[in-house]
């Protein structure tokens, strides 16, 4: 694992593929994991050179010293990392879930500088609005309750092996037994390795607040979208209208999967991403 000192701290990350590569790709993980969510179908997009960092205050990377976990702070994050070990040549910025959020951000806010974007499992619609807002409200209330608790009950709450297990049962679609099982034990191998309390509070916080809706129409490059026909926190119609919001966007829908393409349907999410990125940059994929 390499590490690189930022103004907001030590970021930890991992590479994939040659270094040779003049157009990598930085992948994005999402709320609550860290890099090793995104390896099954990085391993996929064979030949081709990822970086794919711990978000700061997930996973081995240090939690922000000078700005708040909200969108801003991640986003501003995410320029100087790209800057940092990507400065020359084209880069790919993906996304998956909340990463697809931060990604969105920073290119709609020129924080980062990009060719293409591929959102997987995008946060398409606003959380905290429609169906799933008596859930979202659920969840805010269980991440300020382990906040506000004492540091060893608090702490237990959001490292409950048996709630982890809960939102892993919850979000899994698959009824492969043997597939099940691996995606609860990455569940309860990476669910839980945040940095403090404080810092996951105010990153959930961000996750529900915003989504891609918010930064589509500035979004100036051609964007991927790869959307799960069962999603459980964004519902195919609001990918859809998230997709006539892109100046220059292609949805892509994978059915019998819900918010876990990366775990569940990583071979067909690399294949699209590897058509995608051939049509766009000339390249045989």
């Amino acid at each position: 694992m390499h590490e690189i000192e930022l103004p907001g701290g030590v970021t930890r990350w991992v590479a994939y593929g040659p270094e040779g590569d003049s157009a990598p790709i930085i992948a994005v993980h999402g709320f609550r994991g860290d890099h090793h969510g995104l390896e099954p179908i990085i391993e996929r997009l064979t030949g081709r050179r990822v970086i794919a960092p711990d978000l700061p205050g997930f996973g081995a990377s240090d939690a922000f010293a000078d700005r708040p976990h909200d969108i801003d702070g991640y986003a501003r994050w995410l320029g100087e990392f790209r800057r940092a070990v990507a400065p020359d040549g084209t880069v790919t910025l993906l996304g998956h879930s909340f990463g697809s959020i931060v990604v969105s951000a920073a290119l709609a806010d020129r924080r980062v500088e990009a060719s293409l974007a591929v959102l997987v499992n995008p946060i398409g619609a606003p959380a905290l609005k429609g169906p799933k807002a008596i859930g979202t409200a659920a969840a805010v209330f269980y991440y300020w309750l382990a906040r506000a608790l004492p540091a060893r009950a608090g702490n237990g709450l959001l490292r409950s092996p048996a709630i982890v297990r809960a939102m892993s049962i919850a979000m899994a679609t698959t009824r492969d037994p043997q597939l099940r099982r691996w995606i609860h034990g990455q569940h309860d191998a990476y669910f839980s390795l945040f940095a403090d309390r404080s810092s996951l509070l105010e990153a959930f916080r961000a996750s529900v607040s915003h989504d891609v809706s918010e930064y589509a129409e500035r979004l100036r490059l051609p964007v991927l979208l790869v959307a799960a026909a069962q999603d459980q926190i964004t519902p195919l119609s609001a990918e859809r209208r998230l997709a006539g919001l892109l100046p220059d966007g292609t949805l892509e829908v994978i059915d019998g999967v819900g918010h876990l393409i990366h775990y569940e349907k990583p071979a067909e999410a690399a294949a699209l991403i590897e058509s995608f990125l051939a049509s766009r940059a000339g390249r045989p994929s």
